[in-house]
């Protein structure tokens, strides 16, 4: 995993509102990957592109040797 400062700040970016980011510090200081969840109906009638920014964010936190859990 990629210095503690520098994940943060990617977790960060384009994110409106972190909460207990002291936490997630102390997670990422632990050294072990995180496992990242997030679940979609793809049968619902309202998924669109918005969807795609919680997508890219997964793909940050895969980028920074987490598991990421797509359901």
């Amino acid at each position: 995993m990629t210095d503690i400062t520098a994940s943060l700040e990617l977790i960060k970016r384009g994110a409106d509102e972190l909460l207990i980011e002291a936490d997630l510090v102390e997670k990422l200081k632990s050294g072990r990957p995180l496992r990242v969840k997030a679940g979609f109906d793809p049968t619902a009638p309202d998924l669109h592109l918005g969807h795609t920014v919680l997508i890219n964010k997964l793909r940050h936190f895969q980028e920074l040797g987490h598991q990421v859990l797509f359901l």
